[in-house]
């Protein structure tokens, strides 16, 4: 079974896919991938370095140029996306190579619903906390600004039309040890059947 996990900034996705992973499921983290994607001598690389010449300097993407390049702009990002995202999808199901038979599949997604993506899994898994909470964490985590998480947190899909999108929530409403515990719960469920 393939399963789409996500949830916006700060949300504890990354936790409860490491849960996933240590109860025995393969993840495939899709912010991993897109780092492998534009990869020194990539295609993807190249195709970038067309479009936004200065963004990739002595054969490496200078990231904060590209984020200047199409930042605030549409259809800038529209065409990175088209670059990309084709890119990183096939080496993210290429990755499902490694699974063992029968093993549980976790693609973590953060722009699983804004991107299609969804439709390429079985199942899809949201990871929900209180705003509050959610700006906690990314101020401690990345040292930001309240302003800075906000607007980070602004430009992702509204919880709630994610909530009603997602085949099942995980609410991260707690400590660390009861979302381990939703975490490990979601896994035997998926790993029970395509009925979980």
């Amino acid at each position: 079974m393939r399963i789409g996990l996500t949830g916006g900034i700060g949300s504890g996705k990354s936790e409860v896919a490491a849960e996933l992973e240590r109860c025995g499921a393969l993840v495939i983290d899709t912010d991993a991938v897109a780092r492998e994607a534009v990869a020194p001598g990539s295609s993807a690389l190249a195709a970038i370095a067309r479009h936004w010449p200065g963004t990739v300097v002595d054969g490496t993407l200078d990231r904060a140029a590209l984020a200047e390049a199409v930042f605030d702009n549409e259809s800038e990002r529209l065409k990175l996306n088209g670059i990309l995202h084709p890119e990183i999808r096939r080496i993210a199901f290429a990755r499902e190579g490694e699974a063992a038979p029968g093993q549980l599949i976790v693609h973590v997604v953060p722009l699983l619903f804004e991107s299609d993506y969804a439709k390429l899994v079985d199942r899809t898994v949201l990871v929900i906390a209180p705003p509050e909470q959610r700006i906690e964490r990314v101020m401690a985590r990345d040292g930001a600004q309240r302003e800075a998480v906000h607007a980070r947190m602004r430009a992702q899909i509204d919880p709630e039309r994610a909530r009603a999108l997602a085949y099942v929530i995980i609410e991260n409403d707690g400590d660390i040890e009861r979302l381990r515990n939703r975490s490990r719960d979601l896994y035997h469920r998926f790993a029970a059947g395509p009925n979980g």
